[in-house]
């Protein structure tokens, strides 16, 4: 077992996630596609194999139990994280990966590609111009915007009683979300010391 390996299956069990072979495999094959790719695309400013493990894949795995049946959209993906990750370990669930920047979209297909991800639609578009048959019953996204902005800019995506999973780091207390019906869960991602949070918010 490799180290990257080892510190996947490790992480995953701490945070009581249970991870098939087969998905050990896929998120490994991931993990080195973007390193493959990131040495030409600028997909992440993490190098380090054994560090991108940790705060892209642990840290994606982390909000997976927050995960419910139906349509989910992932907003500014980038290298696909937390997206990709989760239409891994959620093969029954269809997740949309949206990004503005058409390199990182052509990375994220490739992936779908390699991975034969069926149940993975990746949009090149802003996520303010983009229109959907069908409303979103839970949307997530990571490093992407402030709060306000982000229901902004997507609430005509939204379901009615869809859900916000929002990832955020040591930047949640200069969030505004005083009057949104909003849970706050602080999350333990092992192996990272920076502070992780998810807000869980209800329209």
């Amino acid at each position: 077992m490799s180290e990257a390996e080892r510190i996947l299956c490790e992480g995953a069990e701490l945070m009581g996630i249970s991870v098939s072979e087969s998905q050990v495999q896929q998120l490994l094959s991931y993990h080195s596609l973007i390193l493959k790719w990131n040495k030409v695309y600028n997909l992440s400013a993490i190098r380090d194999p054994l560090e991108s493990i940790k705060k892209h894949f642990l840290d994606s795995l982390s909000i997976l139990n927050f995960i419910k049946p139906g349509l989910l959209l992932d907003v500014g993906s980038g290298a696909g994280l937390p997206g990709i990750v989760i239409a891994i370990m959620k093969p029954k669930t269809k997740v949309f990966v949206i990004d503005s920047i058409g390199k990182k979209c052509r990375f994220m297909q490739n992936v779908k590609t390699e991975l034969s991800l069926e149940n993975l639609i990746v949009i090149n578009s802003r996520v303010e111009s983009f229109e959907s048959e069908e409303c979103f019953s839970q949307i997530t996204t990571r490093a992407f915007a402030d709060v306000s902005k982000t229901i902004e800019l997507t609430k005509h995506l939204i379901s009615n009683k869809g859900r916000y999973l929002l990832m955020k780091g040591d930047n949640i207390n200069e969030e505004n979300i005083e009057n949104i019906n909003t849970q706050l869960h602080l999350l333990k991602v092992p192996f990272v010391s920076e502070n992780r949070a998810l807000l869980e918010i209800h329209i």
